[in-house]
C-alpha cells in the first residue's frame, strides 16, 4: 500500500461511487492506494443521529459542530499528526504542485464541510491546510476533495500503471497539453494535422511543443511567463552544459522550481529546487552568493548537488554532509545506441525482492528499500533477462539521473550492463531528455562504460550532500 485517503464526509457513498471506477480504483484493487470514507454521522452523540445546529450570533443555516467532526479525526488518526486538509473557498488554492508534494504524503485526511461550515473550535485543533478549488461555492467539500484525490493519486508510483506517465500530460514542462487526435483523418472538414501522419518522432515532438507553447501562451499567459524564465535559464546554463546539464535537464522536465538566481557580469549564481527528489542543485560565482544560496534553501530539502568547493565548506557549517565525490557525464549525441540483449523490460513488484537483496544487502550501500520500490512502480527501472531470470537491471533517478546498475555475478562479461545503459538512454532520448548520470570518483570501472557508450565529462567535480536532521 502506498498512500491512504481518508475523507471525513456527511455522504460517503458519494465520494466511494465516484472515485471507485476508472484508475482509481483499479489502483485499490492493487493496494497502491487506500480510499476510506468515514461517515461524520457515525460519532455524534446524537441519538438522532444530528451533527449540526444553529450558529451563535444568529444568521442564516446551521453549522457543523465540533464533536463529531473531532471525534470521526481521532478514529482515523489515532491522535497522530497526519496532515489534515479542509476543503473550503477561503483556502489556498490547489495547484499541480500542491498536487505534487501532497502525493510525497503516505496518509491524508480531507474535511468535507456541509450547511453553513463547521466550528471554528475543530478546525484550529485538527485541520493543517486550508485548500480551494476555485472561487466559488459548492453545497458541500465533497466534490472538491475527490477532485484533489484524483490529482494527488495518479502522481503516486504506480496508479498510471509502469507505462503511463503523469508527467507527459497537461503542464508536463510548464506548458499545457498539446493538441490531440483521433481517427477518422478527416471529421467535419477538420484534417489531422499532416505531422501527426507523417511516422516522423521527432518532427511530431517538435509541432507537439510548439503547439504547447501557443496554447500555454493563449490560455494561461501566467504559466507561459514561468516557462519562458525556465527557459531563458537553460540557455544561459548551456554556455557550460557540461557541466549544468543536471540543472537544465531539470528544469526542462518541469520538475526544477527556480529558487534563486544572479546573473552578473560573466557570472551566474543559481539555486534550483527538484521536488520530486526533494534536490537542490546550485552554483555560486563567490562565497558571498554562496551564503546567499545557503541562506535560501528550500526547509523541505533533502540533498544539494554542488560543484563549488567553497560551497561544500558553507553547507558544512549548516549541518549538510558530504555522500560522495563524482564526476557527472552526460551523452548529447541523438543517435540511438545498439542494444544488444532484447529481452529488456520494466521491472515490476515482482522483482522487488530480488532487486532489493541485490541493491540493498545487509550493511550494504544506502540506497533505501523503499526509494527503489518508488522507482519501480515509476516505471523507471528496466531489467535485462536471460531465460526469463532476471540478470541485472538500471534505473533513473528521481532528479533524473541513470543510475542503479547493477548485474548478477554469474551474468557479467555477457555485455549486459551495457545493453541496459543503452536501453535506458534510448528510452530518454525518445522523450526528448538528455542522459546523463553522476559516476562515483572512485568507479574508474564505470567511467569507462560511459566513455565506451559516447558520454562525455564535465570538467568540474560534483558533490552529494544531505542534510543532517537533528536527533
Amino acid at each position: 500500500m502506498r498512500n491512504l485517503f481518508h475523507v471525513l464526509t456527511l455522504f460517503p457513498e458519494m465520494v466511494l461511487q465516484g472515485l471507485s471506477p476508472s484508475v482509481i480504483g483499479r489502483a485499490c484493487e492493487k493496494n497502491i492506494i487506500t480510499l476510506n470514507a468515514v461517515n461524520i454521522r457515525d460519532y455524534t452523540k446524537d441519538r438522532h443521529g444530528k451533527v449540526d445546529d444553529y450558529p451563535y450570533g444568529g444568521g442564516a443555516g446551521m453549522l457543523m459542530q465540533a464533536q463529531p467532526v473531532f471525534d470521526a479525526h481521532r478514529a482515523v488518526t489515532g491522535g497522530r499528526n497526519i496532515r489534515t486538509i479542509y476543503v473550503t473557498p477561503q483556502g489556498s488554492p490547489f495547484t499541480q504542485q500542491m498536487a505534487r508534494e501532497l502525493a510525497e504524503e503516505t496518509e491524508l485526511v480531507f474535511l468535507c464541510g456541509h450547511y453553513e461550515g463547521i466550528d471554528e473550535r475543530v478546525l484550529e485543533e485538527i485541520v493543517t491546510d486550508f485548500v480551494s478549488i476555485g472561487d466559488y461555492v459548492l453545497t458541500g467539500g465533497e466534490l472538491p476533495a475527490m477532485v484533489m484525490i484524483d490529482a494527488i493519486a495518479r502522481l503516486i508510483p504506480g496508479v498510471l500503471g509502469n507505462d503511463g506517465s503523469a508527467e507527459e500530460e497537461s503542464f508536463y514542462r510548464d506548458l499545457l497539453e498539446y493538441p490531440q487526435y483521433s481517427r477518422p483523418e478527416e471529421w467535419h472538414g477538420r484534417k489531422v494535422p499532416a505531422v501527426l501522419l507523417s511516422g516522423d518522432h521527432r518532427k511530431v515532438a517538435k509541432w507537439r511543443l510548439e503547439e504547447a507553447k501557443q496554447r500555454t501562451a493563449r490560455r494561461r499567459p501566467d504559466l507561459y511567463e514561468k516557462y519562458q524564465q525556465k527557459q531563458l535559464l537553460i540557455r544561459l546554463l548551456s554556455r557550460q552544459k557540461r557541466n549544468h546539464i543536471h540543472i537544465m535537464e531539470s528544469l526542462d522536465r518541469g520538475n526544477g522550481e527556480i529558487v534563486y538566481s544572479h546573473n552578473g557580469e560573466g557570472t551566474l549564481s543559481v539555486l534550483v529546487y527538484d521536488r520530486n527528489s526533494r534536490t537542490s542543485m546550485a552554483i555560486a560565482a563567490d562565497c558571498s552568493f554562496g551564503e546567499k544560496i545557503a541562506d535560501c534553501l528550500p526547509g523541505e530539502g533533502r540533498f544539494i548537488v554542488i560543484s563549488d568547493l567553497f560551497l561544500k565548506d558553507i553547507l558544512a557549517k549548516r549541518h549538510y554532509r558530504v555522500l560522495g565525490e563524482y564526476d557527472q557525464m552526460l551523452y548529447t549525441k541523438k543517435e540511438v545506441l545498439r542494444v544488444k540483449h532484447r529481452d529488456i523490460r520494466c521491472l515490476t513488484m515482482e522483482h522487488f525482492p530480488q532487486v532489493c537483496r541485490l541493491y540493498c544487502p545487509e550493511g550494504g550501500p544506502g540506497i533505501e528499500e523503499g526509494y527503489l520500490r518508488e522507482r519501480i512502480l515509476a516505471g523507471a527501472m528496466y531489467g535485462a533477462f536471460l531465460e526469463g531470470n532476471l540478470a541485472g537491471f538500471v534505473g533513473v533517478h528521481s532528479e533524473g539521473s541513470l543510475g542503479m546498475l547493477y548485474v548478477e555475478e554469474p551474468f557479467r562479461g555477457q555485455g549486459i550492463a551495457l545493453s541496459l545503459e543503452s536501453y535506458a538512454v534510448n528510452r530518454m532520448l525518445e522523450r526528448g531528455q538528455t542522459p546523463y548520470c553522476h559516476v562515483s570518483a572512485e568507479n574508474t570501472e564505470s567511467g569507462r562504460l560511459q566513455e565506451r557508450l559516447g558520454f562525455y565529462k564535465a570538467e568540474k567535480t560534483f558533490w552529494w550532500l544531505e542534510k543532517v536532521l537533528a536527533k
